[in-house]
């Protein structure tokens, strides 16, 4: 206490010398980290994505009711605005459902009730949700987000479009990032034939028409395969179409590197190549990598998003955004139960997070911008 007293009382000058030294020894990441945490729209949009990577690691948690249950009854229902007071006081609830939603019969819901069982991470059961009806012996259900056209609760169908929606962005750009380092770091640094075969590859790449190809690799895929199959199938595809952009500047960062003086002796000390690289070049703009991968998996999200929608991408009864949009195709859809678009509005929210953050990491990681 005593040093915080003294350190307050200082003369400017003497506070201004002591932040020049905290940053002089600072790492990289600190430097960096400092810099990403004044951009407030950044941070609160890190948030946004944590939150959502929250529901990608136990979907199960946040969903009330089994995503594939069907009741035909149950077709249709609007969403539920939840009233949080009633006459007796702070009571949450919904409109119960009889045949019709009715406003007179509430539905109390709570958080942390007990439901349907599942496992997280596939280590442990429990039967605990986040939010769903306070007797979980009630007839009644909560539906947030309302149902589809086969009695389908949506909200527990978005907790699980988004585990798989974010996961295929994720896996996407962490394949094309190591083949973008991999085959730029080999291009910028051997050079010669290894350079010209590698660039002609990228140029033929960029130069296809990108949704052309999209549409004919996934429609090559067999029907009959399972989900997790046509997910993988999806994730390369996905990976091997958007490595080429992070290659291409790999290529250069490399070329003005491998002559800078450490390089050089680097490989006079006789360190291999391989080591150079991972050593000595790759962590000098690990952060610009970061940041470009960041920007990279909204472009992922959305090109799974589209081709599902399109019924070319993951296929029901797995569940995507994509697969849910495939519900509001039609007008009359939309203009009965425009609630069925809602997935879009996730969409364009999980996609302006991402930018927001990849702007902020590009801005922190620039050492000339500050």
């Amino acid at each position: 206490m005593a040093d915080e007293i003294q350190d307050a009382s200082a003369p400017p000058s003497e506070l201004s010398s002591k932040g020049e030294e905290r940053v002089s020894v600072a790492s990289n990441w600190k430097l960096v980290w400092w810099r990403f945490r004044k951009n407030r729209l950044a941070v609160a949009s890190a948030i946004v994505l944590l939150m959502f990577y929250a529901v990608v690691l136990v979907p199960n948690f946040f969903s009330n009711q089994d995503p594939e249950a069907t009741d035909a009854a149950l077709a249709f229902i609007p969403m539920q605005r939840i009233s949080f007071f009633d006459k007796t006081g702070f009571n949450p609830s919904v409109p119960d459902v009889v045949g019709k939603r009715d406003e007179t019969a509430r539905i109390p819901i709570a958080l942390f009730v007990r439901g349907y069982k599942y496992k997280v991470l596939d280590l442990f059961e429990t039967d605990i949700h986040l939010i769903d009806a306070k007797d979980p012996k009630s007839k009644g259900r909560p539906h947030f987000l309302g149902t589809d056209r086969l009695g389908r609760d949506q909200w527990s169908r978005m907790m699980f479009g988004t585990r798989t929606s974010m996961t295929v962005g994720l896996v996407a750009v962490v394949l094309s990032t190591i083949l973008g380092v991999l085959l730029g770091g080999i291009s910028g640094y051997f050079g010669g034939w290894l350079d010209m075969v590698i660039q002609r590859a990228i140029e033929l790449l960029q130069s296809l028409p990108t949704i052309p190809i999209w549409l004919m690799m996934t429609a090559a895929l067999p029907q009959d395969w399972r989900p997790d199959r046509v997910f993988l199938a999806i994730t390369i595809i996905l990976a091997l179409i958007g490595w080429t952009t992070l290659a291409r500047e790999i290529r250069g960062r490399f070329l003005s590197l491998r002559e800078e003086d450490f390089i050089v002796a680097a490989e006079l000390a006789g360190c291999s190549h391989l080591r150079i690289i991972l050593r000595h070049m790759v962590p000098s703009f690990t952060s610009h990598i970061i940041a470009a991968s960041t920007l990279a998996i909204p472009v992922m999200i959305i090109s799974e998003t589209s081709l599902s929608f399109l019924g070319l991408g993951i296929r029901p009864p797995a569940i995507s955004w994509g697969v849910l949009l495939q519900e509001a195709q039609n007008i009359q859809t939309v203009a009965l139960a425009p609630w069925l678009m809602f997935p879009g509005l996730v969409v364009i929210i999980a996609v302006l997070a991402f930018n927001l953050v990849g702007d902020g990491l590009r801005d922190a990681a620039d050492p000339y911008g500050h």
